[in-house]
This record gives structure tokens, sequence and C-alpha cells, in this order.
């Protein structure tokens, strides 16, 4: 099995992975490939966790943008006199 290590590994690689055998030694190829599907199961949800976190984050900056914008005409906080907080 070969692969850049610049390029980035998605699910269907690890799926799709091989190995050589070996007559004498060796690893079990089912514990392998019952590995590599339990690796890339986990590398697929942590691509859809960090999708969702990404389109929630979009979502975030974007209220935000638009929150700015309306409320930029306002007068700037200035703390009170017996207050450490702004109003």
């Amino acid at each position: 099995m070969t692969y850049r290590a610049a390029q980035r590994l998605l699910p269907q690689h690890v799926r799709a992975a091989t190995f050589g055998t070996r007559r004498w030694r060796g690893l079990d190829p089912d514990q392998v490939y019952a590995y590599l599907d339990r690796v890339a199961d986990e590398l697929e949800r942590l691509t859809r966790d960090l999708t969702t976190a990404t389109t929630e984050s979009e979502r975030i900056r974007q209220a935000l943008r638009q929150w700015r914008s309306r409320h930029a005409d306002r007068r700037p906080c200035t703390p009170t006199t017996n207050s450490r907080w702004y109003r």
C-alpha cells in the first residue's frame, strides 16, 4: 500500500487498503481489515462532525456580521461611574 504523506486520508482510502501476504509469518488479514473498517468508520464520523462544526461556525459568523451591521450606528459603550460593566 502506498500513499503520499500530503494526500488527505479519506475513509474510502482506508477501506480500499490492501496488504501483501507473508507465507510463514504476518498479521491475520481478517483482523487487519476489521481494524481498518473501525478506523474508516471513525474517520467518517470525524469528517461528518467537522463538516457540521464548519457549517455551524459559518452560520454564527454570518449572524455576527449581520448583528454588527445593524448595530454599527449605535453609540459606543461607556463604563458607568460605579460599575465595571458596560451599559
